[in-house]
């Protein structure tokens, strides 16, 4: 492809490629931004286009690429890792001893609770709780996965109502 159709292409699209940026990012600069990243970028990577291909679909997929990164770039600078020693429980005042006993027998009663209740639903809470996601769920349990995703938000509604007279 030439370089003049190729920015012509370009130049055609800004307009739905401002908006699809507007939908991803919900804010109007960092729209322009996205907007102005994908551009330089496609002008860029040129001559990885291959001629007389969906030119939209290869755009708006280096937009959702690029959009995508900058999130979790994002994420991951938001996030803070403590490299502090976990020593909390060795270290704490003798005061805070009656605390953990009242706080195991919160455990207890959550776990009775739970227990009581259909193995239908307590299976994939407990697996949820466990760390599985929900697809893992439907595919261990022959479920599908909304019917997964429906027991569990009954179990946590079901154990508000049993706990929340409890303290």
């Amino acid at each position: 492809m030439d370089t003049a159709k190729f920015r012509r292409d370009l130049l055609e699209v800004q307009s739905e490629l401002q908006r699809f940026a507007y939908k991803l990012t919900a804010d109007k600069e960092e729209a322009n931004d996205l907007l102005q990243e994908t551009s330089l970028k496609a002008l860029d990577n040129m001559e990885k286009y291959t001629p007389d291909t969906n030119f939209k679909g290869w755009i708006y997929t280096i937009m959702r690429n690029i959009f995508i990164n900058n999130y979790r770039k994002e994420v991951r600078d938001q996030t803070f890792v403590d490299h502090t020693d976990n020593l909390f429980h060795i270290n704490h005042p003798r005061e805070f001893e009656e605390y953990a006993t009242e706080n195991n027998y919160d455990s207890k009663e959550i776990y009775r609770v739970v227990h009581e209740l259909p193995r239908d639903y307590r299976i994939p809470f407990l697996m949820h709780i466990s760390g599985f996601k929900y697809r893992e769920i439907a595919e261990r349990l022959n479920l599908p996965l909304g019917t997964v995703k429906s027991r569990i938000f009954f179990t946590r509604q079901q154990l508000q109502k049993l706990l929340k007279d409890y303290r």
